[in-house]
């Protein structure tokens, strides 16, 4: 069916090679001529000059004796006495944690900043919040009202300044952010010195960014069913479920405490998670398992601090006076109707501590010891608690008016500063004998009250003001400068078991 056939070969010529040998030319090119020349210099003379010092005279060194006379005597007698007091410093803990510092020393408080908005203080609206951004370098503050309990459609700001500008001006803020209703608090995302968060008299939970120039608006939440439905008195940067990701807790007068991720892309705020504060199912002091029956209300919330050594705790400062450890891995099912949110809301409460006579404006657990807060209200004194004891373990009198604000020192264990009703700043040493203020800073506004309260890495204290005026303050080195055994004392403190 198939054989083998030969066929001849057929071979093309190219014409494509001799087309193009054809069109090939060849051209060259030359510049001018380029001219070159030389020259030489001569100087007209040349001259050496030397000098010569004086030989260097040895003058002649005292000998000195090898063994004064005496000397032996006066050492054998002492030696037993040296030998002793050697020993006895050796066991001495006077300079136990004593560190050597060769920063300026300032021996006295000053203001170094009054800083203020003059349309907002003329329109008569209060510092109602104060936070220092990751730089310390950035002091923000909120416009709102304190004074004022009817829904408000107020506009309102938030201003803002950096403090390394060379050419500050105290009435000038460096950037403004208008809002629609007041300002209740402020805080700064602790690792991104441009983002803020605050929450509204309007229940809306904002954050902006401060590097957006036209609409600084990073994320909101808008109002949904999710929002708040009181003011926004607390929001706190928390851990979020993703690892480096950030979350905003916030938490409104109604009861209820969100917690919202951050969608930068879309804009918007989602609630993650939920709780509600119910009287009937808050703990009674000193026990979790025995609970109040009587009443079903919300408890309202005035305050809240987040645990710098646990990431589940936080405390929770109400309006009747209750301060309660919450759990955010609790799982109990708030016992609320539902009203439109998108998650189901949860019981945090796990344990309450001693009620006081009224509303709670202020907490804060102490930088150095993970069982201690200080808790200030409308009766005028400081608490001193444990977070394992329902009883306080000191009690300070700070005013006879309100307290609005407490803060812990950053750099010292037993300092904490608080502001008053009368505008004075009390800063307590709880390492003196004396219950009594180790410094009292009169800030000079007419007897209104100062509103919030914080330091800064770098030992400044801000200062929020009904007047509406941020002052900066420098406190002194007795205030700042850690002594010896600090920690012991306060650990000592943390031990002591309440009355």
């Amino acid at each position: 069916m198939f054989t083998d056939e030969s066929l001849d070969v057929v071979g093309v010529q190219s014409s494509w090679k001799t087309s193009h040998q054809r069109a090939q030319e060849s051209k060259t090119c030359q510049t001018k001529p380029v001219r070159t020349a030389e020259a030489e210099a001569q100087v007209r003379s040349v001259r050496d000059c030397g000098a010569q010092t004086d030989p260097h005279e040895q003058l002649p060194q005292p000998q000195l004796s090898s063994d004064p006379p005496g000397l032996e005597d006066f050492l054998r007698r002492v030696e037993d006495v040296v030998i002793r007091e050697l020993v006895k410093n050796s066991k001495s803990h006077a300079f136990d944690g004593f560190e050597v510092n060769w920063a300026d020393q300032h021996q006295t408080v000053s203001c170094l900043y009054c800083l203020g908005h003059p349309d907002a203080q003329q329109r008569g609206l209060q510092v109602t919040s104060v936070s220092w951004n990751c730089t310390a370098s950035v002091i923000a503050c909120a416009y709102g009202r304190v004074d004022n309990g009817d829904w408000s459609t107020e506009r309102s700001c938030v201003c803002m300044w950096n403090l390394d500008r060379s050419r500050l001006n105290p009435k000038q803020p460096d950037t403004v952010i208008d809002t629609a209703t007041p300002v209740m608090c402020v805080s700064f995302h602790p690792l991104r010195p441009s983002l803020i968060a605050g929450g509204l008299y309007s229940g809306e939970v904002i954050i902006w960014d401060t590097s957006r120039t036209q609409d600084p608006v990073f994320a909101q939440t808008g109002m949904s069913p999710d929002t708040h439905r009181e003011p926004v008195y607390e929001v706190k940067w928390v851990p979020g479920t993703r690892r480096g990701e950030l979350a905003v807790l916030s938490a409104c007068s109604g009861g209820r405490i969100l917690l919202w991720s951050v969608d930068g892309v879309e804009g918007k705020l989602t609630l993650t998670s939920g709780y509600a504060l119910v009287r009937q199912q808050v703990p009674q002091s000193g026990s979790i398992s025995k609970l109040q029956t009587s009443g079903g209300t919300n408890i309202g919330v005035t305050s809240l601090t987040l645990s710098p050594w646990d990431t589940d705790t936080f405390l929770v400062g109400s309006e009747g006076g209750m301060v309660l450890k919450c759990s955010f891995s609790s799982q109990t099912v708030a016992a609320v109707p539902p009203d439109g949110e998108s998650v189901t809301l949860r019981s945090p409460a796990q344990f309450s501590f001693s009620p006081r006579g009224g509303p709670i404006h202020s907490l804060h657990f102490s930088p150095f010891h993970r069982n201690l807060f200080v808790s200030v209200g409308t009766d005028g004194l400081a608490h001193i608690h444990s977070i394992l004891q329902p009883r306080p373990l000191l009690t300070l009198r700070v005013s006879d008016s309100y307290v609005f604000g407490v803060r812990w020192s950053p750099v010292r264990p037993l300092v904490f500063a608080a502001v008053t009703g009368q505008g004075l700043v009390q800063v307590f040493d709880l390492g003196r004998r004396s219950l009594r203020p180790a410094a009292t800073i009169d800030q000079n506004i007419g007897g209104q009250p100062a509103y919030c309260l914080e330091f800064s890495p770098q030992q400044l204290l801000a200062v929020g003001n009904a007047e509406g005026s941020v002052k900066i303050w420098q406190l002194s080195a007795e205030l700042t400068e850690q002594g010896s055994r600090e920690s012991a004392v306060l650990e000592q403190l943390a031990n002591e078991v309440a009355e």
